[in-house]
């Protein structure tokens, strides 16, 4: 079986409805899922409104894809977009398919998509329709890869930098405290404890936009401890440096 690690991706771009500051960030995070084999942007090139990705496409070797609008208020970008999808799902050549838009227009062909048992990333900006977000396996919002300019004016990812939530607001985050809640109950054990690795796929699972850095967390761990909901207990790998972590609802363990 292959790891994430050689899971081939194909990464399809709406450059009508995504920033260039976040193409660093989103490489890296597509690099944690598989390796993009394909990477492809789809816009009207011709347009003074492209002029500025000319360097990232180059930099990141990402192919323009060049689609002129036939039609004034028709977007035959997303119609290229959709055809190349498919051709690319019926090829069979391909692991999964990471689809960069903001664009609601995309929740069919990521739903029939994974009909067919591949896996579908989704990448966008927090307005997002939440129905292409829940046709996605996983849905990462663009917030938290788009690059800023730090105090030596070097760029440094937006979840380095943004500000936290503090416990009173993580405890007042009644959807954030239900789906913790429902993924150790999901995944605990008859002692009420539930490995974190566990929960958080349970989280995932049912909530394809869940992520720690929504919160200005990088970690699920760091997430967990900041509620002060929840015990943690790290218990020592057998012949390992390393620890794993479980965690317990302090409410159902009183």
């Amino acid at each position: 079986m292959e790891t994430n690690s050689q899971r081939r991706l194909a990464v399809l771009i709406d450059a009508d409805n995504t920033q260039s500051s976040i193409m660093e960030g989103l490489l890296e995070e597509i690099a944690n899922y598989g390796i993009a084999s394909i990477k492809r942007i789809y816009g009207d090139w011709s347009s003074d409104a492209m002029k500025g990705w000319k360097h990232v496409l180059l930099d990141n070797a990402i192919q323009p894809i060049q689609q002129y609008p036939y039609t004034r208020g028709k977007n035959a970008t997303d119609m290229k977009l959709v055809i190349d999808a498919m051709d690319i799902l019926f090829s069979g050549k391909m692991d999964g398919l990471c689809i960069v838009s903001s664009d609601s227009d995309f929740t069919p062909l990521a739903q029939r998509i994974r009909q067919s048992g591949l896996t579908v990333y989704g990448f966008g900006e927090q307005k997002t329709p939440k129905a292409f977000v829940r046709a996605c396996d996983r849905f990462i919002y663009s917030e938290v890869l788009r690059q800023e300019r730090n105090e030596d004016n070097k760029e440094e990812p937006v979840q380095q930098t943004r500000k936290r939530f503090n416990t009173k607001d993580l405890k007042q985050d009644t959807k954030l405290v239900t789906m913790v809640r429902n993924g150790i109950e999901d995944a605990a054990d008859e002692t009420g404890w539930a490995s974190l690795g566990v929960v958080g796929q349970k989280v995932a699972n049912s909530n394809p936009d869940f992520d720690p850095r929504n919160y200005g967390y990088k970690k699920l761990g760091e997430l967990i401890r900041a509620m002060q909901l929840f015990e943690v207990d790290e218990r020592p790998m057998e012949n390992s440096p390393a620890h794993n972590i479980y965690i317990c609802d302090k409410k159902k363990k009183a």
